[in-house]
Order: C-alpha cells, then sequence, then structure tokens
C-alpha cells in the first residue's frame, strides 16, 4: 500500500437540537451517520468506482460538539490497496463566534469496492490547494438521497435551497464571527437538476461587504460518482445580516485571524 496526503473532502453542518441527545450535544450515532457519510464520498470521489463500508476502527470520541455550534466532518484517503482503501475521518466543533476548533473525533473507515472487474486502483498523490480554494470561506458536501427528491427522482428546489442557505450562514459566519440572520435571497437560479445519487459541492464566497450586511454567493455543483461529471446546478446569493442579542444590527467587519 501507498501512503500519501489526500486533500479532504468536508461534511460541514450544524448541530440543531433535533440532532443532540439529553445533554445537549451531538448524539453519537448522527456522528458516525456522518462519518461514514464523507468516507464514502472521499472514497468515491478517490477511485470513481462503487464501494461499501467493510469496518471501521479507533473511532474515538474525545469531546461533545454542542448545539449551536460548527460540526465538521473531514475525510481523506490515506491508504490505498487493489480493492480497497483506508479514509481517516476527522470531526471538529468550531465555536460560531470564537471560531475556535475542538478536534472531537477521529476514526478510520475500510471501504471495500464489489466491483471485482474493475482496474486497480490508482496511487496516492500529494495535491496543493489553489489561491482560489483558499478564498473560498465554506466549502462542503453533500449527497442526494431518495428522501430529499421530488417525483421526477431530482433533488427537490426546498432541500437545495436549504443546502445553499445553511452554506451562506456559515460563510458569513466564518467571516465576521458574528450572529447572523437571513435578511433576503436576491436571486436563485437553478441551472440544471442533481439526481439521486449524486454528489453536491457547495461553495460560499463573500462578494460585497456593508455595515451591518454581506452578500454571499452560493454555488451549487452536482458531481457523478462514478464518471466525476461536474456540472453547475445552481447559483444564489443571500444577504446576511449581523444582530446582536436583543436582535439589532451590528458592524459586521472581518474578524481577525
Amino acid at each position: 500500500m501507498t501512503n500519501l496526503q489526500q486533500p479532504a473532502s468536508h461534511l460541514v453542518d450544524i448541530v440543531f437540537p433535533g440532532d443532540t441527545n439529553h445533554h445537549h450535544s451531538l448524539f453519537g450515532g448522527a456522528a458516525l451517520s456522518h462519518m461514514d457519510k464523507v468516507a464514502f464520498i472521499a472514497a468515491s470521489r478517490y477511485a470513481r468506482r462503487s464501494f461499501v463500508t467493510a469496518s471501521c476502527e479507533r473511532i474515538d470520541f474525545q469531546a461533545p460538539a454542542r448545539q449551536g455550534q460548527i460540526v465538521d466532518f473531514a475525510g481523506k484517503v490515506v491508504l490505498v490497496g487493489k480493492r480497497s482503501l483506508a479514509v481517516e475521518v476527522e470531526m471538529f466543533a468550531e465555536d460560531l463566534l470564537s471560531g475556535e476548533t475542538t478536534l472531537c473525533s477521529r476514526g478510520i473507515f475500510n471501504m471495500v469496492s464489489p466491483d471485482k472487474k474493475a482496474p486497480d486502483m490508482p496511487p496516492l498523490v500529494p495535491r496543493i490547494e489553489s489561491h482560489e480554494e483558499s478564498q473560498i470561506l465554506c466549502s462542503r458536501v453533500e449527497m442526494v438521497f431518495a428522501d430529499q427528491t421530488n417525483h421526477y427522482g431530482t433533488l427537490f428546489g426546498g432541500n437545495a435551497l436549504a443546502m445553499m442557505g445553511k452554506t451562506a450562514f456559515i460563510t458569513a459566519t466564518r467571516y465576521a464571527r458574528k450572529v447572523f440572520v437571513m435578511a433576503s435571497s436576491q436571486k436563485t437560479d437553478f441551472i440544471a437538476s442533481a439526481q439521486e445519487g449524486e454528489i453536491i459541492d457547495l461553495k460560499g464566497l463573500i462578494t460585497n461587504v456593508g455595515n451591518t450586511s454581506l452578500e454571499v454567493e452560493v454555488s451549487m455543483y452536482c458531481e457523478d460518482l462514478l464518471s466525476e461529471e461536474r456540472r453547475l446546478c445552481a447559483k444564489s446569493s443571500f444577504i446576511m445580516v449581523a444582530v446582536d442579542e436583543a436582535g439589532k444590527p451590528v458592524t459586521c467587519h472581518q474578524a481577525v485571524a
């Protein structure tokens, strides 16, 4: 096996009350589900073939992810064989206002391809993040499952808007480290449909900053698991307003790193 680093796929979410246990922290089963999902996405993106989870090992929960925190699941391929590979998944909790991150969990997911006729998987190669990628404050992946589709078998528009709105909120929060509310969705263009079983790749970018508000452009790409074909499915512009505890607008200058 070869052992070189590969860029991570990030599944970024927010811990809402419906995902928590009686301690108001992310339920362990929900965390494991997200970790397995990002492991599958990372494996599929790497080798472009079908995978199933064979086993997971050394999953240690070191700290809780609290209600209201951003939770970032990062999956990257670390070992490659002929028909199997290992994905390391790390789960980080991120405080909305301070930006402080805590490693909550780490584990290895062993993924096996059932396709015995497929060629051997390529060896891992290092990759350097581009300048354009470094400017994106929120890059997150999802998958289109059956319960998110409409009667045509494509991603329901309301679910797409929810994904983009969440991306806009995370992007704005990471920029200014303030409490944000959505003031408006300026314009949304649905360009192509997202099919069941495809990867959704969402990217948020700050395009304009005012005194108490900022504009976030969110692009949603669809990616075929096997062919690697990508297409722009939707683009939306959101106005996010920074507010204080009383809900009054406050300045939203960029937070000092």
